[in-house]
């Protein structure tokens, strides 16, 4: 499995990139899309709104489950990656770059987030 080691990640099994100061894209792991199977729909309606670290701001549905989507820091969403409307593999095929999810402007602490080596730990690698 890939982990690149310039993102942080967190025991919710999303990653996230810092983007500046206050910025960062999320998604999820090459770990989750495995486990979750060929994914379907993203479903994340809470653009515009802040959301706590911890909170729910969207899902996931694969053919199998449809699985929630728990935000790592505490922030704004400033925006949906729209191309998996009509493209919801492309978290599956590169988790990493185009299956992105969503940007986030930081209001709270990244303190929390696992480090590469830590969330391999966490999942047994």
């Amino acid at each position: 499995m890939n982990f690149p080691e310039h993102l942080q990640y967190t025991k919710d099994h999303e990653w996230i990139r810092l983007e500046g100061d206050d910025t960062a894209v999320v998604g999820i792991t090459d770990f989750a899309q495995r486990e979750l199977g060929d994914i379907v729909y993203v479903d994340i309606t809470t653009v515009g709104q802040t959301i706590e670290e911890g909170e729910i701001f969207g899902t996931v549905e694969a053919v199998k489950t449809v699985s929630d989507l728990f935000i790592p820091v505490t922030g704004e969403i400033l925006e949906f990656n729209e191309e998996l409307e009509s493209s919801p593999e492309l978290v599956n095929e590169d988790p990493y770059g185009q299956g992105w999810m969503i940007r986030v402007k930081i209001t709270g602490s990244v303190e929390s987030l696992l480090s590469v080596e830590a969330y391999k730990e966490l999942i047994g690698e």
